[in-house]
């Protein structure tokens, strides 16, 4: 079994919720996503970034808004929509209930 896989499929299966932690409580541009998850240590590309955001917003969970730039075009900022609130919320809640069965099997072994 290759490790790597693993740890990189682990990490796509929590990008959707990280994305919106991110998010949440401020528009942002996409490098600014891209800069906050590596400073977490969650390394994303634009490519993998871009598709994710696409299929949020088009879930009504983020709004874009158009901001001109002093240095270049205008920049598409993403914040979260009153449902994406919501849904980060009973993300959080999913989360912490995985997390605390997971440090229950580990402390059981």
């Amino acid at each position: 079994m290759d490790l790597n896989n693993t740890k990189a499929q682990m990490r796509k299966g929590v990008l959707e919720y990280c994305i919106l932690l991110v998010i949440d409580g401020k528009p942002l541009y996409a490098s600014d996503i891209i800069d906050e998850l590596s400073r977490s240590k969650m390394i994303v590309v634009e490519g993998t970034l871009y598709p994710l955001l696409t299929r949020l917003k088009n879930d009504g969970l983020l709004a874009y808004k158009w901001e001109e730039s002093t240095q270049g075009p205008p920049r598409k900022y993403y914040e979260l929509t009153d449902e994406g609130r919501f849904f980060l919320n009973e993300m959080g809640a999913s989360w912490d209930e995985l997390v605390e069965a997971v440090q229950m099997i580990k402390e059981h072994k």
